[in-house]
C-alpha cells in the first residue's frame, strides 16, 4: 500500500512538472503573468531589429500569417480565400461552412479544428516551425440543422493564439459569448488581435468592444464585418484607440514596430 501511495505521489509530481513545462512554452502567458519591467533606453537602442510577420486580409474571417521562418497560416480557413501559395497550417471554427471545410487541400500539412470530438474540447499547444500555436475554447450557438435554439455547443469555437518573432497574435474566431476571467487569463497578453465586428452573427458590437478594450492589444484587426459601420465600432471602443486606415491588404510588423498607442488598423477589403 505504501509503495502504491509513493508511486501515485511520484506520478503527481511528474504530471505537475509536465503541465508546468507546457505552460512555460508559452512566452505570451509568461509575459502576461510576469511583473512589469522597464527596459532601459540604452538597451532599446542597441537591440537587434526584430523579424517581421506579415498579416494579410484574405476575406471574411480569414487572415494569412506569414512568419519569418517561412510558415504560412490561414485562419478560419474554408478554402475559398486563396492568396499565393498554399498555407502550411489552417485553423477552423465550427460556426458556419464559411469558417471551415471538411475537405481541405491534402497539401496542407496541419489542419487544426477549433472544436473537439466526442464531447471533448480541442486542445493545441504545439510548435510548428518558428511559431507556437495554442487555443482557448469558448461555447457557440447552434445553427440550422443542429437543433438551433437549443443549448449552446460547449467548446465549439476556439480562440487561436500564434506566438512568433516575439509577437503574441490572437484570432477570436466566431465568438458568441463574453469571456470570463479564466479565459482572459488563458489567453494571456496579446500584441495583435483579430476581432469579428458584424454585431449580429457573432456578438453585439457592445460585447465585442468590451472584450477588445479589456484585451488592450497594441493592434486590433477587424474582420467578419459585413455591413457594420466602422465608425460605430470605433465609437464603442472609445478614445483610447487610434485609427489607421490602410490602402493595402498586408500589414508587416515586428515587436519593435508595434504602435505606442493601441491602434485599430483597417486593411483594404475589410
Amino acid at each position: 500500500m505504501m509503495r502504491l501511495l509513493a508511486a501515485l505521489a511520484l506520478f503527481g509530481v511528474f504530471a505537475t512538472h509536465a503541465v508546468a513545462q507546457d505552460a512555460q512554452r508559452s512566452e505570451c502567458l509568461a509575459m502576461a503573468n510576469a511583473p512589469p519591467r522597464a527596459t532601459p533606453v540604452s538597451l532599446r537602442r542597441v537591440a537587434a531589429k526584430a523579424d517581421e510577420v506579415a498579416l494579410t486580409y484574405a476575406g471574411h474571417s480569414t487572415y494569412y500569417i506569414d512568419t519569418p521562418g517561412g510558415i504560412r497560416i490561414a485562419t478560419d480557413y474554408n478554402g475559398a480565400y486563396q492568396i499565393g501559395r498554399l498555407p502550411d497550417v489552417v485553423t477552423m471554427n465550427r460556426a458556419h461552412s464559411t469558417h471551415y471545410t471538411l475537405f481541405p487541400d491534402p497539401g496542407i500539412a496541419h489542419v487544426l479544428h477549433g472544436w473537439g470530438e466526442n464531447g471533448q474540447a480541442a486542445h493545441y499547444a504545439e510548435r510548428i516551425g518558428d511559431v507556437y500555436i495554442r487555443n482557448v475554447t469558448t461555447d457557440i450557438r447552434r445553427y440550422w440543422g443542429e437543433g438551433n435554439g437549443g443549448e449552446m455547443i460547449k467548446d465549439g469555437n476556439s480562440i487561436f493564439i500564434f506566438e512568433v518573432a516575439g509577437l503574441c497574435i490572437g484570432h477570436l474566431g466566431h465568438l458568441h459569448v463574453k469571456l470570463d476571467d479564466s479565459q482572459f487569463a488563458a489567453i494571456g497578453r496579446l500584441d495583435i488581435v483579430m476581432v469579428p465586428i458584424d454585431g449580429t452573427y457573432t456578438m453585439s458590437l457592445d460585447g465585442v468592444s468590451e472584450i477588445t478594450k479589456r484585451l488592450r492589444a497594441s493592434v486590433v484587426l477587424p474582420m467578419h464585418r459585413f455591413a457594420t459601420p466602422l465608425d460605430e465600432f470605433m465609437r464603442l471602443i472609445g478614445q483610447q484607440f487610434e485609427i489607421d486606415r490602410r490602402g493595402e491588404r498586408t500589414l508587416r510588423i515586428s515587436r519593435d514596430t508595434l504602435p505606442a498607442t493601441p491602434t485599430v488598423i483597417i486593411l483594404d477589403g475589410v
